[in-house]
């Protein structure tokens, strides 16, 4: 990102072993609802792209979903959802894990691991897509050579049997940079796992949906510090709604994981509700008249856009009255939230480099959209704490 971009995004700031909410704060600014007022309709999924442009795909689908909602025929509706989806998620997935896993978790910051994982990716099939050519059964050997050193199918169901098990023992197996790489992160795994009963699945029936457009809608500052229910919530590849009916048991390190596992899913052939194009869910529905809300889940957890539609002349060109958005980011990094109670229950008394790795694994397993940089805790703040 340059300087202004990296601005306008906005960053977070850690603070190890300081309590909440000053253990993880963020600068996020809610842009969407400033920059869409106003705006033509048909320049919104556009708009949407560019100010989430590390998402930009995701987020203009579900802006053109919102849309087609609120104003159904308005613009042309979107084709071809569900492999757009597919492709797009997995190829942040890729990215993920060439570029951002071995910045973030190896011990040295220049071992061999952030080269092999560019390596991996310049090689990638899906990520250079020759025109007219199925992309998928390509990716699928280029993860069996490339990440997994075995069948992506034995992968998976290791990890559907075993979960964490399994992915510690095929890192131990294995002797490829991905492995070795996931076999030295754990190191700096917590024994504390997700709790599975705050895992966000807003999306799972119209009245809960119903139930969020309206927090969205109607609660001042929902979109920057959203709850569910009460409390915060954690999303991400591990709570889509097509997931094991028994979720297995997730700290930080094995959400890595799950991300693998997500990525194979979308990798094979599509099977409603289990695999390729029919593995993530999106939906959309009319929250109002002329306002819409969609959904869909991409790489970084549930993505929500809301929408309403100025009443218009007929000769003149429809605009927005409102917009809003619901990322991932907001969700995972809230200052109450999964990620600031692991940095908060961290012991800013070990080695830095202990506590910066630690820090960098649940970057890597959350995955924001946006910077991050540690500071420690001020000593008053610290001793308020353990007081």
């Amino acid at each position: 990102m340059t300087t202004a971009l990296s601005s306008l995004a906005g960053s977070l700031r850690v603070s190890p072993g300081a309590p909440l909410p000053q253990a993880l704060q963020s600068s996020r600014t809610d842009w969407a609802p400033r920059l869409a007022q106003g705006q033509l309709v048909s320049a919104l999924p556009g708009l949407m792209a560019s100010l989430f442009n590390l998402c930009s795909h995701a987020h203009r689908l579900c802006s053109q979903l919102a849309i087609e909602a609120a104003a159904p025929g308005l613009l042309p509706a979107p084709q071809q959802v569900a492999q757009r989806l597919r492709t797009e998620t997995a190829q942040e997935h890729i990215r993920r894990i060439g570029l951002d896993w071995p910045r973030l978790l190896a011990a040295h910051a220049h071992g061999p691991w952030v080269a092999q994982g560019q390596a991996a990716l310049q090689v990638c099939p899906l990520l250079a897509p020759t025109a007219g050519v199925d992309p998928w059964p390509a990716t699928l050997i280029w993860l069996h050579t490339q990440l997994l050193q075995m069948p992506p199918q034995m992968w998976l169901s290791a990890w559907d049997a075993c979960g964490a098990e399994g992915l510690h023992d095929w890192s131990l197996r294995h002797t490829g940079w991905l492995p070795a790489l996931l076999r030295a992160a754990r190191e700096a795994d917590t024994s504390v796992p997700l709790d599975p009963a705050t895992a966000l699945r807003a999306h799972a029936n119209m009245f809960d949906q119903q139930t969020l457009s309206g927090a969205l809608a109607l609660r001042p500052g929902f979109a920057l510090h959203p709850e569910w229910q009460g409390a915060s919530a954690h999303t991400g590849s591990w709570t889509r709604l097509n997931g094991l009916a028994a979720p297995l048991r997730l700290t930080p390190w094995a959400l890595l994981g799950s991300r693998i596992a997500e990525l194979i899913r979308l990798c094979l052939p599509d099977a409603p509700g289990q695999n390729g194009g029919g593995w993530l869910s999106f939906g959309s529905l009319p929250t109002g008249p002329r306002q819409g809300m969609a959904w869909v889940e991409m790489a970084r957890g549930l993505l929500v856009h809301q929408v309403s539609i100025e009443e218009a002349a007929s000769e003149a060109p429809a605009r927005v009255a409102t917009c809003r958005v619901l990322a991932p980011t907001e969700w995972n990094f809230h200052p109450q939230g999964v990620v600031a109670q692991h940095i908060a229950a961290l012991d800013a008394d070990r080695p830095a480099e202990d506590v910066a790795r630690r820090v960098r694994l649940l970057m890597a397993a959350f995955d924001p959209c946006v910077p991050f940089e540690v500071t420690p805790a001020l000593p008053a703040v610290r001793e308020a704490q353990h007081a």
